[in-house]
């Protein structure tokens, strides 16, 4: 691990769980994040996909915001994306008042955006943000690519940038970007946005993962980091083919986020299943399913 870096590890975009009613439940929220906690994580990101960011009202976002930073003492990353610019800048400053060490932004989605338009947004927002930024790039939701040569002009033009999540589902995409950034800035951070890629940015020089099955396992993403800093190669072996075969997971049901809180109620019980996606509540043939691929993980 890098000392230059602030961020860097594995960092869980943590979900969150509602009440029978359909309301934030802020009891299972802080149970989630004691065993986050527990588990040694380097921070959590607050209202990421799996997060429900975009199925949450902006009253609720700014309570969550505020009461959220409280449940942990982990560094916490506030996701304050939204198509409106004076919503975010509202989410982001409610961020950085409650001490959030950073937040993160998606590139503007629904309208197709052009390199020169993406530059002219994020600069914008590093004008008026009052900390450390990151990107959220996620091409497969906003249409739009932040690729290696707009991150590097970024890099240089927007000093609170601090890094990106890089949730493209090809290995050499984030490699690039962090081979060229490494060059720029020691401080920058380049996440991996999926499960199994951690362990190839790790070597690429990248400074970790953001993915969704820390909320299930979060100690095989601490130990695999524990495993790299003692260049055990075997052992990182042995823990990335859990990363695999529990990555079988997403396939189930009708949408990942239902999905991966039902994996969470099962497991722990501290929250109920319920997301705000329709139709994700999953049958006793997907439940075999998840119970199949989770007998062959071992702590």
């Amino acid at each position: 691990m890098d000392e230059k870096r602030t961020w860097q590890g594995a960092i869980c975009p943590a979900i969150t769980p509602f009440t029978s009613a359909n309301k934030i439940d802020f009891k299972g929220l802080e149970q989630h994040y004691k065993r986050l906690t527990e588990a040694k994580l380097d921070g959590i990101l607050l209202m990421g996909t799996i997060g429900e960011f975009a199925n949450l009202n902006i009253d609720e976002r700014l309570s969550l915001i505020k009461q959220a930073k409280q449940m942990t003492s982990l560094p916490m990353i506030a996701h304050v994306s939204s198509t409106v610019v004076s919503d975010i800048l509202k989410l982001a400053d409610q961020a950085y008042t409650a001490g959030y060490g950073a937040v993160m932004v998606l590139p503007p989605y629904y309208y197709g955006q052009t390199p020169d338009q993406l530059i002219s947004y994020f600069e914008y927002l590093d004008s008026q943000f009052a900390g450390q930024w990151f990107i959220y790039n996620f091409p497969a939701r906003t249409g739009c690519d932040v690729d290696v040569n707009i991150v590097k002009q970024l890099a240089k033009s927007c000093p609170g940038f601090i890094g990106i999540k890089d949730t493209v589902d090809c290995a050499s995409h984030t490699r690039l970007i962090t081979l060229e950034t490494q060059k720029m800035r020691a401080d920058f951070s380049v996440f991996a946005g999926f499960d199994e890629y951690f362990v190839n940015n790790l070597m690429n020089g990248g400074a970790g993962v953001l993915s969704g099955l820390t909320n299930i396992v979060p100690e095989l993403f601490v130990n695999i980091q524990k495993a790299f800093k003692a260049n055990d190669l075997r052992k990182i072996s042995e823990l990335h083919k859990q990363i695999s075969a529990l990555s079988e997971i997403y396939l189930v049901g009708q949408d990942f986020v239902s999905t991966i809180k039902t994996v969470v109620s099962k497991q722990f019980g501290y929250m109920k299943p319920g997301s705000r996606n329709f139709n994700g509540k999953l049958d006793s043939k997907q439940l075999k399913q998840i119970e199949t691929i989770l007998s062959s993980y071992r702590t």
